[in-house]
């Protein structure tokens, strides 16, 4: 299955416990059993949380680890440039681009923890979802 993951799902991978959903997501991608797909804006989002001391201050992970983590992360990835832009759409504008990457990529889900944000888009594309890790786990271990 491919899918656009969020950097916040991303984040929360490195941030969270080993039994939290987004781990669990990471672990599958990193066993080659979901295909991410990326693009250099959301790239570059990675980076930029990689990089905020603030956001890690209090984190057992060095930035080269969590550099390594990327590097191990993106090497499963499927690359993308976005040719057309959906806009307006989103309500927080920092977001569009997953959509645009999602359509771009033909993926089936974009998982994400800021659901609400998704909730009220603008325009609609047939047979995308938006849903957190948790969801998706559930949909893959019932066979969806």
């Amino acid at each position: 299955m491919r899918i656009v993951v969020d950097t916040n799902v991303f984040v929360a991978a490195l941030r969270g416990g080993s039994q939290s959903a987004s781990r669990h997501l990471f672990r599958r991608i990193l066993q080659g059993q979901l295909q991410p797909v990326m693009s250099a804006t959301l790239l570059l989002e990675h980076l930029d949380v990689l990089g905020r001391t603030d956001l890690w201050a209090e984190h057992e992970l060095s930035l080269m680890e969590r550099e390594h983590f990327l590097d191990a992360y993106l090497s499963y990835c499927d690359f993308h440039r976005i040719h057309f832009r959906w806009r307006p759409n989103l309500r927080d504008e920092g977001d569009n681009h997953l959509v645009e990457l999602a359509v771009a990529a033909q993926v089936r889900a974009i998982i994400t923890h800021n659901l609400r944000d998704f909730a009220q888009a603008e325009l609609s594309f047939g047979g995308l979802d938006v849903m957190p890790p948790a969801e998706l786990l559930q949909r893959i271990r019932k066979g969806e």
